[in-house]
């Protein structure tokens, strides 16, 4: 692991997240999107989330090999303590400790921005196959995140149904109160 680094990604960085975004998309059920987004779309995407949230990339060697960020849970004030987080890695990168990196630096950067939950929303097989498993599952599983919710067949991609699950993590004390959230750009 000498060899990952982990930083906040910049909108430049978006054709590599696109590149390793896109089997998520074209093969698995993981991602529920249809088409690959266009790289002006994806970059916005980026710009949009480093405005209030963290958005962070790993390297390898320097070679971008996954990214992880956080957006807001709901878009009502009551619920800005939650963020909800999204973490891709290369596909022939898993297992390999990038994710628990990623997931472990931006829930420390959530933590300083006063956020208390989180929140993963997690494509769910009926059945695993050649589309979906339980890996997504089972990595936030091993993160600390419990199961809260689950939708039966609310996704349909590559002609079946898929559920989708709710995990969710706390990561700070709910008190009386809360102190204001604070935005990653003024961290």
């Amino acid at each position: 692991m000498n060899d990952l680094k982990i930083r906040t990604a910049v909108p430049a960085d978006a054709p590599r997240l696109l590149a390793i975004y896109a089997p998520y998309v074209e093969n698995t059920a993981i991602s529920f999107e249809y088409e690959v987004p266009s790289p002006e779309a994806f970059r916005s995407r980026v710009e949009a989330t480093l405005a209030e949230f963290p958005y962070l990339v790993a390297e390898w060697d320097g070679v971008i090999v996954g990214y992880a960020y956080a957006g807001p849970f709901h878009p009502r004030a009551a619920y800005r303590w939650g963020a909800e987080v999204s973490i891709y890695v290369e596909q022939g990168m898993r297992g390999k400790g990038v994710g628990k990196a990623l997931y472990t630096a931006l829930e420390d950067i959530l933590k300083e921005m006063g956020i208390l939950n989180l929140n993963a929303c997690i494509a769910h097989p009926e059945a695993g196959d050649e589309y979906l498993t339980d890996d997504s599952e089972r990595f936030h599983a091993r993160m600390g995140y419990e199961t809260v919710a689950h939708f039966h067949r609310c996704g349909f991609k590559f002609g079946r149904w898929y559920d989708m699950i709710w995990m969710e993590k706390m990561i700070g004390a709910h008190t009386p109160t809360p102190p204001p959230v604070k935005s990653f750009s003024h961290l």
